[in-house]
């Protein structure tokens, strides 16, 4: 049998074997283990910092980059902290949060990971989690119980954490009551001496969750006043905040909480077509202090949102990934202030 040699094209083709740690080692001119401690960034032993540098460079010259799997393995579990992506689309403020929360563990040699588990709620939800071995878990909402907390800690999760209304056994708490919301742009509303105050609730999918909590909000804060609520459900498009402008005078409003500074544009353009003067008829006050709301005119109030810092919330998830055995820290998280502009 005659083999054919390849030629000088066929072999700058073949496929190159990836950069390794000794071959960084080689070229910075340290041992293996110094590459470990350096790329792992390994405070246990004192590196010098030309050495450091020396490493760094190699890895770069050379492409290499750290095999998560054997980190892993010899950690004895991943550096990977999973966030299950949200059921409801992600406005500015939680998209903004989130970028602060990946930065933060980034510092602290963490992967955020959002996982999509399309169609899965709950504890099987919490199996398919389990299945990537995740050090640790974000939930948003308050899609978790006690049994898929058991699971993913089974599974190797040494924190899980929830972000919602209530605490969850066995889970680390960031509280977030959304009546407080409601409270703070309800009681704003009345001391402007609104007395007939609308609450608009969404229609779309999933967000009922914040919504109800919003509306018993507002009502808890002018509860024994005289004070007039009542629900408007509103989907989120031109045509349906159009229809609810065309009955407005009829419902009587003086003012609305629209839920959300969103909604809250979409439902004043409208009444603004309807030739309803704001504030002058009616008030309106949205959430989340969006700059879009500062362009309007009138500018937009609104009820600003202070969720968690990603610093303080990655160092919550590294202390229990460190003490797993700690007990499930409670924190209330979500504080809220009125923003007063010229829309009330």
């Amino acid at each position: 049998m005659v083999q054919i040699p390849k030629t000088p094209a066929a072999a700058s083709r073949a496929p190159r074997s990836a950069p390794t740690s000794t071959d960084v080692a080689r070229l910075a001119g340290v041992s293996r283990a110094t590459v470990s401690y350096v790329l792992n960034d390994t405070g246990a032993v004192r590196i010098s910092e030309p050495t450091r540098r020396r490493v760094h460079e190699a890895a770069r010259e050379l492409g290499y980059v750290p095999h998560a799997a054997a980190r892993s393995l010899r950690a004895g579990h991943s550096r990977m902290v999973l966030m299950p992506a949200p059921a409801i689309p992600a406005g500015p403020l939680y998209s903004r949060f989130l970028s602060e929360l990946q930065k933060a563990l980034g510092h602290l040699d963490y992967t955020v990971v959002q996982y999509g588990s399309v169609g899965l709620r709950g504890d099987e939800a919490a199996r398919a989690w389990a299945e990537l071995r995740p050090v640790a878990v974000l939930v948003p909402g308050a899609d978790l119980g006690p049994q898929g907390v058991a699971v993913l800690k089974r599974s190797g999760a040494r924190a899980v954490v929830t972000l919602g209304p209530e605490p969850v056994e066995g889970a680390h708490a960031l509280l977030m009551d959304h009546r407080t919301v409601g409270r703070c742009a309800g009681r704003h509303l009345y001391e402007r001496g609104r007395r007939r105050i609308g609450v608009v609730v969404p229609e779309e999918a999933g967000l009922e969750a914040f919504a109800g909590p919003r509306l018993d909000g507002v009502r808890r804060a002018v509860r024994g006043t005289g004070t007039t609520v009542t629900e408007l459900p509103l989907a989120y498009d031109e045509r349906a905040a159009a229809a609810l402008a065309a009955r407005w005078r009829s419902l009587r409003l003086d003012a609305v909480f629209a839920y959300n500074d969103e909604y809250a544009m979409l439902l004043m353009r409208a009444l603004q077509d309807e030739g309803i003067g704001i504030p002058e008829e009616t008030a309106v006050i949205g959430a989340d202090d969006l700059m879009l709301g500062r362009l309007l005119r009138p500018r937009l109030s609104t009820v600003r949102i202070r969720l968690p810092s990603g610093p303080q919330l990655a160092e919550l998830v590294d202390r229990a990934v460190r003490d797993p055995a700690a007990a499930p820290v409670r924190r209330r998280v979500l504080d809220a202030t009125p923003v007063h502009r010229e829309s009330t």
